[in-house]
């Protein structure tokens, strides 16, 4: 169901020196982990999409944001007072998991790049007896966002240019090297580059597509 709300900045809190989390007043807007809304300042025309981050229990709301150049949105939301009212509208989106997956406690496998890693946060806390594994893509070992937030063997940090933590190379590397599990649902979110190499990797080793769910961020 489609709301447009307004709501109140509760918290803006800085992650690493670029990504941040805003933290905004729920109002009783509804959604299923792993959607997105769309996010604009009131009585202004621009407006941003963005992965829930908060499970669906929380009460606020929770996005986690990385600010890019010359991203001037991303840039003005970091420097938000508490108390602003921003506008939000959805929510939107297909990327969740079913009923009868989370009933059939059927391995899941996501795998992400920097901020792509949003929504599974929200499903992980919003269900959190799934049988889930993590492959997060990141340069640094400071972009491992909340990384204590998981069962630490379920996370995979994948780094591409910081040795000793992790698995060093990019999250198609560690595939190509480890496999795949080919009784698993994979969910895949992040860059564009990042999502197609994994989805035809997935598919050349097997794995049926309806076994592969897919968000491009950029």
């Amino acid at each position: 169901m489609d709301n447009k709300i307004q709501s109140k900045v509760l918290s803006v809190n800085s992650v690493t020196d670029s990504a941040y989390t805003l933290r905004i007043e729920r109002n009783g807007f509804e959604f299923k982990a792993g959607q997105y809304l769309v996010l604009s300042m009131p009585g202004e025309r621009k407006a941003r999409e963005y992965s829930i981050y908060s499970s669906e229990t929380d009460d606020f709301i929770e996005l986690l944001i990385k600010e890019v150049e010359p991203g001037e949105m991303s840039h003005q939301l970091k420097y938000l007072k508490v108390g602003t009212k921003v506008e939000i509208s959805g929510p939107f989106g297909f990327f969740i998991l079913k009923n009868d997956v989370i009933d059939s406690k059927q391995p899941i496998i996501f795998v992400a790049t920097g901020t792509g890693i949003s929504p599974f946060r929200s499903i992980i806390r919003s269900n959190p007896a799934l049988d889930y594994t993590i492959l997060h893509g990141v340069r640094y070992k400071s972009e491992a966002y909340h990384k204590t937030d998981y069962v630490p063997e379920r996370y995979k940090l994948c780094s591409s240019r910081e040795n000793g933590i992790g698995y060093k190379g990019r999250v198609t590397d560690y595939i190509a090297e480890n496999g795949i599990n080919p009784n698993a649902l994979y969910f895949l979110c992040g860059n564009s580059a990042m999502v197609n190499e994994v989805s035809e990797m997935l598919e050349e080793r097997g794995l049926p597509a309806g076994n592969i769910k897919t968000e491009i961020f950029f």
